[in-house]
């Protein structure tokens, strides 16, 4: 049988026998006709890759078909192949040139969000796979109210009795250092959940009632607050009448025969709650010794990543080889002789409620491992308190306003008391006599 080799669009007629020989199909007018050389090395070649296609995939009848093309046909196809080839070439002029290309990929912030949730997802999970919950993330864009009106602040006068802020330019908070106005109309905005964790064990029961009463005159009024109250006296509790978005809840914890135990415990059984509960349901995190009483407004010019109160007995000339820091090398809350900033107190802490949990969680863990090593930091938890806040900077440092004690006369640039600790018997209320 005779086999013709079509031309191929270059005009290259390869040999028969090799690549694409095709069967010998008697030429017909209807299946190419025309009187341009042109058009017809176009028809030529569409013909050609027509009767190619349909030999390799094996269609005989489409080959037979394919007599019955007319030029219109050919035109047609031409025609949409142009067409797609115009549309494709300004898609990619558009939208991918070269600048385009070498431009970064910006999301949406939307999609940023979603996936800043599915990342913290992925780390929230614990060995065993499980989810755990997590805080919500505080947007904390300092936006006002529109329209507010507050006193002027002014750059060249102040307070010149008090230093104002630390040597690693954090806020240290004073009296007449900030406007409640405006510092509460910025973080009503953010809408924060307030968490205060206090332990009233054993006798200690006896303070909740004037705790919480005081602190629904002065401590964040106007924001949502939950008080955790850890004890081993449920029944005592007092039932109390809270303001709107505030409430008491009551987590059981065993008895202690020392009150340094009580004092060491509270780490664990802070931890556990922050675990099970608080992670889900606040914002930023307060640990409250129970045996004190709010006086004047404490609000949202406390709030901040992480929160440390002076010690009212040691923050005025006090040398730091003075600070009752622990000082025994086997304690994993040694500090050195010629290293601290300040001596802070562990009965009024706070901050974001993560890292409020990595603090608590590591005085839990660090005493754990002193009680390993047979030793017991001098202040238990204040102790390693102290030692974290060396290297770990509190984001603003809150006067001894914060926490002043009613044993203890007012010293003049205390011009407002916050927190007070209440006179008791020690002998009394605590389960070893206080010793």
């Amino acid at each position: 049988m005779m086999r013709t080799s079509y031309p191929s669009p270059c005009g290259f007629v390869p040999p028969c026998g090799n690549c694409y020989v095709l069967k010998c199909l008697p030429p017909t007018p209807c299946r190419i006709a025309s009187s341009s050389k042109a058009p017809q090395n176009l028809r030529i070649s569409l013909q050609f890759l027509l009767d190619a296609f349909l030999l390799t995939s094996g269609d005989s009848n489409g080959l037979k078909m394919q007599r019955n093309i007319t030029k219109s046909h050919l035109l047609f196809v031409a025609v949409f192949l142009g067409l797609l080839l115009f549309c494709s070439y300004r898609y990619f002029i558009q939208h991918l040139t070269f600048t385009n290309l070498c431009k970064p990929i910006v999301f949406p912030e939307k999609d940023l969000l979603e996936l800043e949730d599915k990342l913290n997802e992925i780390n929230n999970k614990d060995k065993d796979g499980q989810s755990r919950k997590s805080c919500r993330k505080i947007d904390e864009s300092w936006v006002m109210e529109s329209g507010l009106k507050y006193e002027q602040p002014q750059a060249l006068t102040g307070r010149t009795d008090v230093n104002a802020v630390t040597n690693w330019n954090a806020p240290l908070v004073w009296e007449r250092t900030f406007d409640p106005v405006v510092i509460d109309s910025i973080y009503k905005k953010m809408d924060p959940r307030i968490a205060v964790v206090v332990f009233a064990v054993g006798k200690y029961t006896r303070f909740l009632q004037k705790f919480i009463e005081s602190g629904e005159k002065h401590f964040f009024v106007g924001f949502n607050v939950t008080y955790y109250v850890h004890t081993d006296r449920k029944d005592e509790v007092p039932k109390l009448s809270l303001g709107e978005g505030r409430k008491v809840t009551v987590e059981a914890v065993p008895s202690a025969n020392r009150w340094q135990d009580v004092v060491l415990g509270r780490m664990k059984w802070a931890t556990i709650t922050i675990e099970k509960k608080i992670l889900k349901e606040a914002d930023y995190l307060f640990m409250m010794d129970i045996d004190s009483e709010f006086r004047s407004r404490f609000g949202a010019e406390a709030l901040s990543r992480l929160s440390a109160v002076l010690h009212r007995g040691y923050y005025k000339a006090t040398p730091r080889d003075s600070f009752p820091y622990e000082r025994r090398p086997q304690s994993k809350a040694f500090i050195p002789a010629g290293e601290g900033d300040y001596y802070y107190t562990a009965a009024v802490w706070g901050g974001y409620l993560e890292d409020m949990y990595k603090l608590v969680k590591y005085c839990y863990e660090m005493s754990e491992e002193d009680a390993k090593n047979k030793i017991e930091a001098v202040w238990q938890e204040e102790s390693h308190l102290n030692r974290y806040l060396l290297t770990n900077k509190p984001t603003k440092v809150l006067s001894p306003e914060y926490l002043w004690s009613d044993y203890d006369k007012v010293s003049p640039d205390i011009k407002v008391v916050r927190v007070s600790q209440l006179i008791k018997n020690y002998a009394e209320v605590r389960p070893n006599g206080g010793h």
